[in-house]
């Protein structure tokens, strides 16, 4: 959607590109074809502030992402989002608003692994659970990880095999023993 059918050279000053700048600058003197090219090769103009604030938004979400993802080797526990902040802040690598947090932080992990043990992988659970919690675990499951296997069994309990991120293994526990009173099995399977 565009605010004016109109191409300026300074839309502060309200200055409109003449039929010549159009031809000039984009080979074409429509508007629309011009205002095509400049969404599709043009760059956003942003005040400092939204900037440092699109800055801020993506740097929470690479944090997360790592959370997520990465644990301590020793303890595999997830790092707290506070410590893999002072790390970053460390390496003191640049965050572009512009791109996908998930591209990202495959090259900052890189640089934190120099001040921040991490590890990553997927770890698979056997989950056993009565009849009586079983609709509310399945969800549960879901909502965490890959249901590789689910079997109900005859008094309608419920056995499941779920492959999850090792940084997520806590969590899952955790919500899984709160869901069912402690009521559950969830074994690791090799």
């Amino acid at each position: 959607m565009l605010a004016a059918d109109e191409v300026y050279t300074d839309a502060s000053k309200g200055d409109r590109a003449s039929a010549e700048k159009l031809k000039r600058a984009f080979h074409t003197d429509s508007y629309i074809q011009a205002a095509q090219i400049i969404l599709q090769k043009g760059e956003l103009q942003l005040t400092t502030e939204q900037r440092h604030r699109m800055i801020e938004d993506k740097k929470k979400q690479i944090i997360n992402l790592i959370s997520k993802n990465y644990v301590d080797p020793k303890t595999n526990l997830p790092h707290p989002a506070l410590r893999i902040e002072q790390a970053l802040s460390q390496v003191k690598m640049p965050i572009d608003p512009m791109k996908p947090a998930e591209e990202q932080a495959k090259a900052i992990v890189d640089q934190l692994r120099v001040i921040l043990p991490l590890k990553t992988g997927n770890v698979k659970l056997r989950v056993r659970v009565d009849a009586v919690y079983a609709p509310q675990v399945i969800g549960v499951l879901k909502s965490f990880g890959n249901i590789q296997k689910e079997e109900w069994k005859a008094d309608g309990g419920l056995e499941a095999l779920i492959e999850i991120p090792i940084a997520t293994q806590r969590a899952l526990l955790d919500r899984l023993a709160s869901t069912t009173k402690g009521n559950v099995q969830a074994t690791p399977v090799e």
